[in-house]
This record gives C-alpha cells, sequence and structure tokens, in this order.
C-alpha cells in the first residue's frame, strides 16, 4: 500500500480501532492461473502485543478454500471526500480535492483448517461476537446434529499477520488552519462517514507537536 511518512501508524491500536469498528474485510490470495481471488467475509481478531492472528472461513466451494500460504488481508475503515474548497489556503496554494480515509493490510500466511472442533469454535465464536449487536439470541449447539453436518459446507482458516501497514490519511500534510476548516466542512454534512472522518482528523491534530 502506498503510504507517505505523513500518514504512516506505527501503533497497533488503530488496527484494534479499525477491525473493532469493521470486521468484515476483504482477503486477497493469487489463484492457480496467477490471477488474484478476494473474498470479503466477517473475522475474527486477536492481538498479542505485536503478534496478531485472524481466523474465519470460507464456503467449501470457495476457490480461494483451498489456498494454503502467502495473502493479503485488507482492513477498511471509514473514508470520505475533502473539498478544496473548504482550505483557508485554497486559493494561494491551488488546494486540490482529496479523499481521506483509514485502511490496514495486513501481509502474512494462510493455514486452512478442516478439523470439526476448529471449525465449530470458529463458528461459535462468530456467533458470540456478532448476534448481540443484533439482539439476536443464536448460538452454535454442538449437540445438534442438524448444526454439527453443516460443518462440512465450510473450511475454516487462520491467518497469521507477518507485516502490517496501517494508513490514516488525514490531511497531516496540511496545516492546522486547513485541517480545522475541513473538519468543520465534514461536521456539518449528513451521515456516519463524515462524521468519523472528521472525528479521526481531530484525534490526529491533537496529537501533533506544539
Amino acid at each position: 500500500m502506498y503510504t507517505p511518512r505523513a500518514f504512516a501508524e506505527d501503533d497497533l491500536a488503530g488496527l484494534d480501532w479499525l477491525l473493532a469498528r469493521d470486521p468484515f474485510a476483504t482477503l486477497v490470495t493469487c489463484g492457480g492461473d496467477g490471477l488474484p481471488v478476494a473474498t470479503h467475509l466477517p473475522v475474527l481478531y486477536a492481538r498479542d502485543g505485536g503478534r496478531v492472528a485472524i481466523e474465519g472461513h470460507w464456503a467449501r466451494p470457495n476457490p480461494q478454500a483451498t489456498h494454503a500460504g502467502p495473502a493479503l488481508l485488507i482492513v477498511h475503515g471509514p473514508h470520505h471526500y475533502v473539498s478544496p474548497d473548504w482550505y483557508v489556503d485554497k486559493a494561494e496554494a491551488a488546494r486540490v480535492p482529496t479523499w481521506n480515509y483509514a485502511a490496514a493490510h495486513l501481509y502474512g500466511a494462510l493455514q486452512p483448517l478442516h478439523d470439526e472442533a476448529g471449525l465449530a469454535s470458529i463458528v461459535a465464536r462468530l456467533g458470540e461476537r456478532f448476534e448481540p449487536a443484533v439482539g439476536g439470541r443464536w448460538r452454535y449447539d454442538h449437540d445438534d446434529e442438524r448444526e454439527r453436518r453443516q460443518l462440512r459446507g465450510i473450511v475454516g482458516f487462520r491467518f497469521a499477520a507477518e507485516r502490517i501497514e496501517l494508513k490514516f490519511k488525514l490531511n497531516q500534510n496540511h496545516p492546522a488552519a486547513n485541517v480545522e476548516s475541513a473538519i468543520a466542512g465534514l461536521r456539518a454534512l449528513p451521515g456516519e462517514a463524515a462524521a468519523e472522518v472528521a472525528a479521526l482528523m481531530q484525534d490526529r491534530l491533537r496529537r501533533r507537536p506544539a
């Protein structure tokens, strides 16, 4: 991922935040024909210091479910268009439009999982992770033969991240006055995306050295 120094993050708390906010990621591998294969799927995230592990599962017919080895996991954060009209120096600096966003690229190795216990654990923990958010009460029941039988339709995976790139592009390369004005412009817009990007911009502005 192209990441100018101004936008690079080295604090993995940023990755924690991204995956807590949106654990629906994009998993990219190379197929047997050399072409990229991508799957969009919910993931389970765990971090112990600098060690990051991701788990999830594919539908068994998914061609990616046969893959073991190198992979890229893309984590998506909030994003929004930023108008140059918001900048205080727009005329003298000939400012142009841009797009502010946060994202992470995780590079590592995939290990497919086929054992029933491993699959059951992934399915159960996915339910525990997402059901409360929608007020649901579903829980995986390993004693139910029908539910155990459905495990045959999936292939699980573990992904160990070996390199992590965090990019928070939030006008860090602009004067503070421009950032403050762009924050105001975003806050005047409807929608959660504009508010989230504005909040991130405010946070990064607050972190600037005096």
